[in-house]
């Protein structure tokens, strides 16, 4: 398939990008059409390399005040449609109807080496589906977003990406008045469960069927030909997203605003709000402060998971026809769940065999992690270096633990597992570091990159990034970016507002 550069040559400006946009194929209930929103003496904040080769670009391009302009809303190619969706979706188990894209405008879809990608502008401006709010986003936001969407691509997690970030200094009130950006943000599709919610509460059929049909041809052609395309494309999805879940379990990911209008119909995490990686293990951790209940706690992100395509399963049961076909499509999600959590699971202690009482092992493992509140990301990447005959070697992952004698016995009993399986220490840390990450997105290192760059200083912005890119590599040099979280950034907390 080719790409931008492939389709215009070496020579590549904004106005050459050979946008299409399916979506807009659709009729105009939809979608509205509309411009973005231009914001005054756009700047250059960091780009993806990586995100920019999914659609045949040049990250150094990207800095260019052309290409800045087209990211910051500021331009629009001759062929780009530009749009922002309309859908609905429950918030915190609410039924909140209508939402949208409050504050992004797609652009449209570039074709990169593994198929087309759409790029949305987020905090391009006002839509109708603002609301009460100013179409905005602000740079602390917007770096946090395209760091992590970047960091969990790295980490194997399905995922937007992140191409660009741009800045501006108009002022953006929150808590209080912050400086404007734009992140461009890529997706083969940004439709979500409450696409299809929206058109099922407000009792439209076709509409929905419409929506269905497009999402079945578009981007799961193989059920077209099933005998129950609908029920085919939720039994996809549910796997999908068991799947999903399982993998921000199993990197200690939180996602913290886990409403059925982020949920992704591709099974991608979508829309980075107040997320985070859990740092001292705790099962029932909050990571979005807004969140007063712990509906979205970590240890409920499975079963939350579970509950949403309940809902997208009672969206999609006018097209699936029978209660009992839905209910079949949802019995995925358990099953689904569990095998690839126990596999990552196996993965992550260098288990290459399974044996009967590993779940065993696990659950006295987590609960081991609880009580000590032991660091989840230097856990898993220490544990690498455990040697099955050589206990006396324990001492660094030994010391993160408050009960140093409780340790002991789960590594008695782990050592014991791993010589039923003549388990071989260095090819096994081998595996292991390829499976747990060195490095993540801590909030006080998004934090230390977000604060200088308010100063205009982006630099480390563009060093994190690089980092978060080879989470699994050792990185000499860079080991500071491993570190636990400084006594300040106890006081860090993320909420809805961005």
């Amino acid at each position: 398939m080719a790409s931008a550069n492939d389709t215009i040559g070496t020579a590549i400006t904004s106005d050459d990008l050979p946008f299409f946009n399916s979506f807009a194929e659709l009729p105009p209930a939809f979608y509205t059409r509309l411009m973005p929103t231009p914001l005054p003496a756009p700047y250059f904040v960091a780009a993806s390399a990586k995100a920019a080769q999914l659609v045949g670009l040049n990250a150094d391009d990207l800095a260019n005040d052309d290409f800045v302009a087209l990211f910051t809303g500021n331009k629009v190619p001759p062929r780009a449609k530009p749009l922002s969706a309309v859908y609905s979706g429950h918030q915190f188990g609410v039924w909140a109807g209508q939402l949208g894209d409050g504050r992004a405008i797609l652009l449209g879809e570039l074709k990169g080496p593994s198929g087309p990608m759409e790029l949305q502008l987020k905090g391009a401006g006002m839509t109708p589906y603002s609301r009460m709010g100013d179409g905005r986003a602000v740079l602390r936001s917007s770096i946090r977003e395209f760091l992590c969407s970047e960091a969990m691509a790295a980490l194997g997690v399905p995922t937007t990406r992140g191409l660009i970030i741009t800045g501006s200094e108009q002022g953006v009130i929150r808590e209080t008045v912050e400086s404007a950006a734009v992140v461009t943000r890529m997706a083969p599709s940004f439709v979500r469960f409450g696409s299809f919610e929206h058109w099922f509460y407000r009792d439209k059929p076709e509409q929905l069927r419409t929506l269905a049909d497009y999402v079945i041809q578009t981007f799961y052609p193989e059920l077209a030909g099933d005998p129950n395309p609908y029920k085919a494309l939720l039994t996809e999805v549910t796997r999908r997203t068991a799947h999903l879940m399982a993998h921000w379990q199993a990197v200690g990911f939180m996602h913290g605003v886990m409403n059925t209008d982020n949920m992704s119909i591709l099974g991608l995490t979508l829309d980075y709000g107040p997320f985070g990686f859990m740092e001292a293990f705790d099962s029932g951790h909050i990571c979005n402060h807004t969140d007063q209940q712990g509906r979205y706690s970590y240890a409920n992100q499975p079963q939350i998971g579970h509950w949403n395509c309940f809902a997208l399963g009672q969206a999609l049961l006018p097209l699936i026809g029978s209660v009992d076909d839905t209910e079949e499509a949802l019995e995925i999600y358990r099953p689904e769940f569990g095998q690839r959590m126990d596999a990552l699971l196996h993965a992550k202690l260098g288990l290459a065999t399974v044996q009967e009482d590993d779940s065993g092992l696990f659950d006295a493992m987590f609960k081991l992690m609880q009580d000590s509140h032991v660091d989840f990301t230097q856990f898993f990447r220490q544990l690498g270096n455990l040697r099955v005959d050589d206990a006396a070697a324990d001492t660094v992952i030994r010391d993160l633990f408050i009960d140093r004698g409780a340790f002991d016995a789960w590594a008695l009993t782990y050592r014991t597992r791993l010589r039923l399986e003549n388990s071989h220490d260095g090819e096994r840390k081998a595996s292991m570091d390829r499976t747990n990450p060195k490095y993540v997105l801590r909030n006080y290192l998004a934090q230390v990159a977000i604060e200088k760059a308010q100063q205009k200083d982006f630099s480390e912005v563009s060093r994190l990034l690089a980092v978060l890119e080879k989470p699994f590599d050792e990185q000499p040099g860079n080991e500071h970016y491993a570190a636990l979280p400084p006594d300040w950034a106890s006081h860090l907390e993320v909420s809805c507002s961005s």
